[in-house]
């Protein structure tokens, strides 16, 4: 194993070290238990927004604090959920008076986690609601979810909820746009090569240089089924499918496309498969109308790349365009 690392040990508590001294503008890390806070605080009458999950899928989460986006956000260790007690002092701080909502990926420990890290909040007097995103269409069930897994779709429900209540939405409207997301969002990935968790020390599944699993889990859970490589259109039709037959796609209905990078797929096949997966959307009718294309949602240095397609009206167009600023989304 060859990585830019001290301890493995100690791998996510130095690099949030590190993330807190490039963005110390937008984001505050506290230790002790371990979570990473908007700088400033609470915005008074704000609605919050608390996220997280395991590390190793930078800059998912901690990189979507800030305005615009999450409040707060709750690392694990690699590919580990946090716990209630990290959870519940994030949440505290999140809250301003005018409730939090917890966006939580469909994984067993942060389901549970965060559940128990609701309730402690909730008897003390925090109004908190929580949304559970579920947009890999690959598999029902995997080793770590009861149901879908919640994969890249889920920077657009932190994107789009964070918008809401930057603008003065009340929790429950909140939570109806961050449901609207889950309900009109899909994605499915691929894997080339698996990742080594640092404190493993051996890649995290076996795969054959000359095949490639579709459908892949973040953390390298199994896809639908394993193939011989083949050209990037080819594998992109795959992904496109079955997220187009996953949401019924029709003609006529205007769409966000993200081609997300599992961390180490360069941006230049990014955009290879982009470009196919835009044409396959169009040649079905479907008007391409938002795009997001880079490294968002990771799986360390796994290479491969999800393709995301979330269903668009008027208001979550409005909201997608909305300011945000971030250390890894701004605009």
């Amino acid at each position: 194993m060859k990585k830019l690392l001290n301890d493995p040990q100690d791998a996510v508590t130095e690099s949030l070290d590190g993330f807190e001294l490039a963005h110390a503008d937008l984001v505050e890390v506290h230790r002790a238990p371990l979570y990473v806070s908007r700088a400033g605080g609470a915005v008074p009458g704000k609605v919050g927004l608390v996220s997280g999950g395991g590390a190793g899928h930078e800059p998912l989460h901690a990189g979507f604090v800030g305005a615009g986006m999450l409040d707060a956000a709750v690392p694990g260790a690699v590919f580990t959920s946090p716990t209630p007690d990290q959870i519940v002092p994030a949440i505290l701080g999140a809250d301003s008076g005018a409730g939090v909502l917890a966006i939580v990926k469909n994984y067993t420990g942060d389901v549970l986690n965060f559940e128990t890290a609701l309730e402690l909040v909730e008897a003390e007097g925090t109004q908190a609601a929580s949304i559970l995103v579920n947009d890999d269409v690959a598999v029902e069930d995997s080793l770590y979810t009861a149901g879908r897994r919640g994969v890249a779709g889920t920077v657009a429900v932190e994107k789009i909820a964070g918008a809401a209540a930057e603008r003065g939405d009340d929790l429950g409207k909140v939570t109806e746009i961050a449901g609207r997301v889950v309900a009109n969002v899909r994605s499915m990935g691929v894997a080339l090569s698996a990742c080594t968790v640092p404190h493993v020390g051996k890649p995290s599944f076996d795969l054959d240089e000359t095949e490639i699993e579709i459908g892949i889990g973040i953390h390298g859970e199994p896809g639908r089924h394993r193939i011989p490589m083949a050209p990037a259109d080819e594998i992109t039709g795959m992904l496109v499918d079955a997220v187009a037959e996953d949401l019924r796609l029709a003609g006529g209905e205007r769409v966000l496309l993200f081609v997300n990078g599992m961390g180490g797929t360069p941006q230049s096949e990014l955009y290879v498969v982009y470009r196919q997966a835009r044409r396959l959307l169009e040649a079905r009718g479907v008007a391409v109308t938002r795009s997001l294309v880079g490294n968002y949602v990771t799986s360390l240095e796994m290479q491969g790349a999800s393709v995301t397609v979330l269903r668009l009206d008027d208001e979550l167009t409005a909201l997608w365009d909305a300011p945000v600023h971030t250390a890894a989304l701004r605009w």
